[in-house]
């Protein structure tokens, strides 16, 4: 065999090979399917969520009770009263000393009787003159001056006793005592300490009546009225049963912005201790969303979405999270609808378009 032919046979032999296999290649890329991604997948629900309510949390409080402060000024001479005592109403809790109390109403009632002691001679005098002038012997200007005497002594007794009863009132204020029955909540001030007219000194409960105070963003003011029934949870105890509690109050909407706004919660009679925390659930109605595991949700550079399956495919398609209710998340979205699935385990593997083995 010539030297350029054993050549050629020994390219065919190198490059057949290679050919070959090229081809074979070929053929089964263009015959066989992707392998299907297992993935696992959960079912779009909802469409409202009226059903789920919002909890908001608030400590149980006594509904009557009062913070309570001396209308004078002086020292803390005694305290009746011990932390957690009960008392009734009219019992004296704690009383002030202030040196200059007692004399002034002593003088105001000094003064009094000195006035009315005036006011009696002049009365007398007047009726005396008035005698006198009837026959003559007092003139008509003589009888005004003592009248006009008379009766401003008269407005001076009144005055007086005003000064007296005041007088009188601010001794009195120095005595603390109890407007209604209940149990002493806290001692603010001790003994022998200068209290200031004002100045909290002790806080008062009454056992009868519970109530809790929450603050909610303004939209859900819309959704409460006087009179509802919310469910109230215990923090403390979960095993605990569901208590019912009525609206008692609810404020106005302010114009601040982020500001939260109360709402006055009653409990039932004997349920909660003042003191405990709770959560107060408010369900806002009319809100529409469809709900998704909140593991199913992604993030990319194009936004948050999730994979739809339908016919053994996977798609992704946009939504939009309004609300995260525990493990669940309320989306909106035109491509979901109540009973789409959407895959929530085996994302890693899986890109827009796959086909998809649901387990």
């Amino acid at each position: 065999m010539k030297p350029r032919a054993k050549l050629y046979a020994a390219t065919l032999l190198i490059v057949f090979p290679w050919i070959l296999a090229g081809c074979k290649a070929g053929d089964v890329s263009a015959g066989s399917t992707p392998e299907a991604v297992t993935v696992r997948v959960a079912e779009v629900t909802g469409g409202e969520s009226a059903g789920v309510p919002l909890r908001f949390s608030g400590i149980v409080r006594a509904s009557q009770r009062a913070t309570l402060t001396f209308q004078v000024s002086g020292r803390l001479e005694e305290q009746a009263v011990e932390l957690g005592q009960k008392v009734a109403a009219g019992d004296v809790l704690a009383q002030v000393y202030s040196p200059a109390l007692a004399p002034a109403r002593d003088s105001a009632k000094a003064r009094l009787a000195e006035l009315n002691t005036q006011y009696e001679q002049a009365r007398r005098e007047w009726l005396r003159s008035n005698r006198l002038h009837e026959r003559g012997v007092v003139s008509e200007q003589s009888l005004e001056q003592i009248a006009a005497r008379r009766d401003a002594l008269k407005a001076s007794v009144a005055t007086a006793k005003a000064s007296l009863a005041e007088a009188t009132q601010l001794l009195e204020e120095s005595t603390l005592r109890a407007p209604f029955a209940g149990r002493v909540e806290a001692l603010l001030v001790e003994r022998d300490e200068f209290v200031a007219a004002g100045q909290p000194v002790m806080r008062l409960s009454s056992p009868q009546g519970r109530e809790v105070e929450v603050r909610v963003p303004a939209y859900l003011l819309d959704h409460v009225a006087l009179g509802q029934e919310l469910s109230i949870w215990s923090v403390q105890d979960r095993s605990l049963p569901v208590l019912t509690g009525s609206v008692l109050e609810i404020a106005q909407a302010g114009a601040i912005r982020g500001e939260l706004h109360p709402i006055l919660v009653s409990l039932p009679v004997d349920s909660l201790e003042p003191g405990e925390p709770v959560e107060v659930g408010i369900t806002p109605e009319g809100t529409a969303a469809a709900s998704v595991p909140l593991v199913a949700v992604t993030r990319t550079a194009e936004g948050t979405g999730v994979f739809r399956v339908r016919d053994g495919q996977a798609l992704r398609v946009p939504v939009t999270v309004d609300r995260i209710l525990g493990e669940r998340a309320l989306v909106s979205s035109d491509f979901l609808v109540p009973g789409d699935q959407v895959v929530y385990a085996g994302m890693t593997r899986l890109t827009d378009g796959d086909r998809v083995e649901v387990h």
